[in-house]
C-alpha cells in the first residue's frame, strides 16, 4: 500500500491514471465522456419529446368529449380523424423514433466509449474529472477531501 491510499489522499483506485497513460489520451477520453453525456440528456429530452407526445395525444380525448358535450361533434369528429393517433413523422410514433435512436445511434456510441476506456485507460472511467478535482481541491481542508476513508482499513 501506498502513502497515497495509506493518509486517504489523491483519487481511489478506479479514477488514478493507469501507468503509460499520457495527458492528451485522458483528456480525449474526458471529451468522449463528455460527448455521450451530452448524448445522454439529448436522448432524456427524446424521451421528454415521446411522453409529453403521448400525454398531448390523449388529452385530445377530453378535448374530443368536451366538443362532443358542447354539441360540436363535427370538430370532435375532425380531431379525432385527423390528429388522434396521428403519425409525428410519417409511419412512426414517438416511440418508434427512441427505438430506432437508441438502436441506431445511442447504444453504438456507449459501447464505442466503454471500450475506448476499457482499452485506452484499463477501464477507468472519469480520469480526467478525476485530476480536475486533484488540481481544484485545496488539500487539508476538511470539505475538499480527496475520498473518504476506505471502510475495510
Amino acid at each position: 500500500m501506498n502513502e497515497q491510499e495509506e493518509d486517504h489522499d489523491g483519487p481511489d483506485r478506479d479514477h488514478r491514471r493507469p501507468a503509460g497513460v499520457d495527458d492528451t489520451t485522458v483528456e480525449a477520453l474526458g471529451a468522449l465522456s463528455k460527448a455521450l453525456e451530452t448524448t445522454e440528456r439529448a436522448r432524456g429530452r427524446l424521451y421528454d419529446f415521446h411522453q409529453m407526445t403521448g400525454t398531448a395525444d390523449l388529452q385530445l380525448d377530453h378535448a374530443v368529449r368536451l366538443l362532443e358535450e358542447a354539441g360540436h361533434p363535427e370538430w370532435a369528429a375532425k380531431i379525432r380523424s385527423e390528429i388522434l393517433g396521428r403519425n409525428v413523422i410519417p409511419g412512426h410514433w414517438t416511440f418508434q423514433i427512441v427505438e430506432a435512436y437508441n438502436a441506431t445511434y445511442y447504444r453504438p456510441f456507449q459501447r464505442l466509449e466503454t471500450s475506448a476506456v476499457q482499452e485506452l485507460a484499463q477501464g477507468r472511467d472519469h480520469l480526467y474529472e478525476a485530476q480536475m478535482k486533484e488540481e481544484r481541491r485545496t488539500a487539508g481542508h476538511p470539505d475538499h477531501v480527496s475520498r473518504l476513508p476506505d471502510p475495510e482499513i
